[in-house]
């Protein structure tokens, strides 16, 4: 029945009068085939297949490494999120091992990222925060802290929390803080970082961004940051569609890091989920932020049918 039905294309109602029986036992014997693997289907996509779209990724923005994890697209952008999560993690655990430091981000997918985390056991390592996570209204700095925490646990790591705002009113607070002792000493430990995991802040998205849903942001900070042309922000930096930031207003008043210590960054790791990420991972590329990319299928497809140019490399030695 199934080389009848597969390699010569007949229908049910067909091979059931050749083989005198019923069309219901023809259709039982052919799912018991596809069950018990007497039956294998493969489908070959060129444009949809997510080791595809990976090499087409690679070569046009200059990645070493791709990552596309395939979803159920009618599920919705939560549960994409759950897939590129639980395969972050699990990739973390093939680069973190002794001797090394990393450094994290905050928001709603690093987070994701911390609650799928495999526990494995390292020797002298650091977490430290990239970023504040407190608001103009608490200096509680517990969403960033939390996150550390969960990392620090999961690999036997020393934490090391970032109890500052997100955004200091005035950019002359930021700057006298920065000249204190221990924030040297933590802004240091971030300069030594191997590792960077971050994902991409958007203004839309059907899992909106916790720096623009969370009460980070004023209504005046976000026309602002609309005036200059702002796509997207890694660890509350936020950078335009050509990857520049160093200009942008709002990130004089920010606690994030310096952009050029992605560029530096060993394993400068975005993960991203979510087709309103597009425009801000786009920039991020342009600007050299990322060496290795972690997304889900639909967003991917999103991100190269644009045409975009390659990625300028801007790397650091």
């Amino acid at each position: 029945m199934a080389q009848l039905y597969y390699y010569q294309g007949l229908t049910t109602s067909a091979i059931a009068d050749e083989l005198g029986t019923s069309r219901s036992t023809v259709s039982r014997l052919l799912t018991y085939a596809r069950e018990n693997g007497l039956v294998e289907i493969h489908i070959h996509d060129p444009l949809a297949h997510a080791e595809s779209i990976e090499t087409r990724i690679r070569e046009r923005f200059g990645l070493p490494i791709a990552k596309v994890v395939s979803v159920p697209e009618t599920a919705g952008e939560r549960a994409w999120l759950d897939r590129v999560a639980t395969h972050a993690a699990g990739y973390l655990n093939t680069l973190i091992s002794a001797d090394v430091v990393i450094g994290i981000a905050w928001g709603n997918t690093l987070r994701a990222i911390a609650e799928r985390l495999i526990p494995k056991h390292t020797v002298n390592v650091d977490v430290v925060q990239l970023n504040g996570s407190g608001t103009a209204r608490s200096i509680d700095n517990s969403i960033g802290a939390d996150i550390v925490l969960r990392f620090a646990s999961n690999y036997n790591a020393r934490p090391h929390s970032f109890p500052v705002p997100a955004f200091f009113d005035y950019a002359e607070t930021r700057a006298a803080l920065w000249r204190e002792r221990s924030v040297k000493e933590l802004i240091g430990l971030q300069r030594r970082a191997r590792i960077m995991l971050f994902s991409i802040g958007a203004f839309s998205g059907q899992v909106p961004s916790q720096v623009h849903s969370g009460g980070f942001l004023g209504e005046a900070d976000i026309r602002r940051l609309q005036r200059d042309g702002v796509v997207g922000d890694i660890a509350t930096v936020f950078f335009r569609a050509d990857g520049s930031y160093e200009d942008v207003a709002l990130n004089a008043r920010s606690s994030g890091p310096s952009l050029r210590l992605l560029r530096r960054a060993r394993h400068s790791i975005c993960v991203a989920s979510g087709t309103g990420k597009v425009p801000g991972i786009r920039a991020a590329l342009r600007g050299g932020y990322i060496n290795e990319l972690i997304l889900d299928e639909p967003t991917a497809r999103l991100l190269i049918e644009d045409g975009a140019p390659a990625a300028r490399r801007a790397r650091a030695s």
